[in-house]
């Protein structure tokens, strides 16, 4: 089933936050092989909750 949706009616404070993910690894300073996985697993935007759960950073400390 399909339903119509008017943007007039949807609320500006959504529950989950959509992200570029370019633009999340920028924001999160990681490198340009996760971005790439990250494009490869969810394509180019996805929820904040997913890309948080599936980035994968280097340990600062070695």
């Amino acid at each position: 089933m399909v339903e119509r949706v008017d943007a007039e009616k949807l609320s500006e404070h959504t529950a989950t936050r959509v992200w570029n993910v370019h633009e999340f690894c920028l924001r999160h300073r990681l490198c340009d092989e996760e971005e790439r996985r990250l494009t490869l697993l969810f394509g180019a935007f996805a929820t904040a909750s997913e890309l948080l759960h599936n980035a994968r950073r280097a340990p600062k400390w070695r």
